[in-house]
C-alpha cells in the first residue's frame, strides 16, 4: 500500500496543541477518532506507548514517528502534525535522550498481520523520504496541508532547493 493511498488532509494538523508528548498524542489520536480511523482514543494511545517503551521514536531534525499496532484501528493512516510548541521527545540522537519535536508522523495501524506488513512498508517508505534534509526543511516551512502531502509524495529530484539545517536523521529499529 503506497503512501499516496493512505495520506489524507483530514488527519493533517499544522497547529497541534499540547505542552508535552502525552497531550500531543491524545490530541492527534482524537483527530484520528473524529475521522473514523480509530474507535478508542485511550486504547490507541496506550498501544503507542507500548511501542515507545521498546525504543525512542525521535529521529532527529525535530521529527518523531510514533507507531505501533492497535486493535482500536478501523483503517490505516498516518496522522501528520506540526506542534505549536516544541515537545520533548525521546531520541537516541542526543546524550540526554531527548529532542525538541515539532513534526510528528503518527502511524495508525491495525494489530492484524496484514496491516502490520503494510505498516512496515509504509514506515520504510516514509523514513526514506525523511532522510532527505531538503524535504525535512520544506516540511517544517509548509503552510498548508496540501503542501505537506505534495512534499511527502514528490520524488527527491522534484524538490525545490533550500538551505537545510545540518542534522543527521537516525536510523530507527522498526521491529514490532
Amino acid at each position: 500500500m503506497p503512501l499516496q493511498d493512505i495520506l489524507n488532509e483530514d488527519i493533517i494538523d499544522l497547529e497541534v496543541q499540547g505542552n508535552n508528548k502525552d497531550e500531543v498524542l491524545h490530541y492527534m489520536a482524537q483527530g484520528l477518532y473524529d475521522h473514523g480511523y480509530i474507535n478508542d482514543v485511550e486504547l490507541f494511545v496506550s498501544n503507542i506507548y507500548d511501542r515507545e517503551a521498546e525504543g525512542p521514536t525521535g529521529m532527529g531534525s525535530h521529527i518523531s514517528i510514533p507507531h505501533g499496532k492497535s486493535t482500536s484501528v478501523q483503517k490505516i493512516g498516518i496522522s501528520i502534525g506540526r506542534t505549536v510548541n516544541p515537545i520533548k521527545w525521546e531520541t537516541a540522537m542526543t546524550e540526554d535522550g531527548f529532542q525538541d519535536t515539532r513534526l510528528i508522523f503518527l502511524f495508525c495501524v491495525s494489530a492484524d498481520a496484514e496491516f502490520a506488513k503494510n505498516h512496515m512498508a509504509l514506515l520504510s517508505e516514509l523514513a526514506g523520504k525523511l532522510g532527505n534534509n531538503n524535504r525535512v526543511t520544506l516540511l517544517s516551512q509548509a503552510t498548508t496541508k496540501k503542501e505537506i502531502m505534495d512534499l511527502i509524495l514528490c520524488e527527491d529530484e522534484d524538490l525545490p532547493e533550500v538551505e537545510v539545517e545540518e542534522e543527521k536523521i537516525v536510523e530507527m529499529d522498526l521491529d514490532f
